[in-house]
């Protein structure tokens, strides 16, 4: 026998308004998806005007905060929409935003290592290189 008996008519809402079982689970409100939804079109927003209208001079700079505001909006998606703190699931979410992170960071850094690389060993030509073109 369990220890905690199911009831034999439990409702739908009475379902979802107890299957937290005290693990300190966020359930988010209205206002903090509407939060989440305006910080993550701002978010998406500002690197697409930084590419578009060149605001930097420097690409690297521009690659830089691209990435950096791309880190920014996973967080805001894991806390806003995935409601993820350090007090819920005994804090094994706030575990798994660390280790995504982590694979976030070693992501990007090997993308702009590939892409570097690419650009370095492949894109250049000089006229000389044009000339032995078929």
């Amino acid at each position: 026998m369990s220890a905690h008996p199911l009831p034999s008519h439990e409702s739908a809402s009475d379902t979802h308004h107890a299957h937290s079982h005290g693990h300190g689970a966020g359930h988010g409100s209205l206002k903090s998806y509407l939060i989440g939804f305006v910080l993550s079109a701002i978010l998406t927003a500002i690197p697409f005007w930084l590419v578009m209208d060149g605001v930097l001079d420097s690409k690297l700079a521009t690659a830089v905060l691209v990435m950096g505001i791309g880190a920014v909006q996973i967080v805001v998606h894991m806390v806003y929409f995935l409601h993820m703190n350090p007090r819920s699931e005994g804090g094994w979410t706030l575990m798994a935003l660390i280790f995504t992170l982590v694979i976030v960071g070693i992501a990007l850094a090997g993308s702009l290592w590939v892409m570097h690389h690419l650009n370095t060993n492949m894109m250049p030509m000089t006229q000389d290189m044009m000339k032995n073109m078929p």
